[in-house]
């Protein structure tokens, strides 16, 4: 499993934001290996972490190569006080059967 984390410093958003944002959202959920998505706040609510779970790469790069991500990318400083992108591989998941997560 491949986790994806965005984690970033919100600044102002506009209707262009909100409009690549969902469309963001539907492809990344209609790939294949598309998992889930889940989002935290730091505790002082200045930085978000969006979390994205993924069976495997090739859905990641083709999130990746999406050409409204790559726009929002590119865009990114307009949205954005700053970021940072962390992909890592899962090994191991477990817990006591109460929480599925992801």
């Amino acid at each position: 499993m491949i986790c994806c984390q965005f984690v970033f410093e919100p600044g102002e958003y506009d209707e262009d934001f909100y409009r690549l944002d969902d469309e963001i959202a539907v492809y990344a959920r209609s790939l294949p290996g598309f998992i889930s998505v889940h989002g935290w706040f730091s505790e002082d609510k200045r930085y978000k972490n969006a979390i994205y779970f993924f069976k495997d790469m090739e859905s990641v790069k083709a999130l990746a190569k999406y050409p409204q991500h790559l726009t929002a990318k590119k865009e990114s400083s307009r949205w954005y006080k700053g970021y940072q992108i962390l992909i890592s591989e899962v090994t191991n998941s477990y817990g006591d059967g109460k929480i599925t997560y992801p």
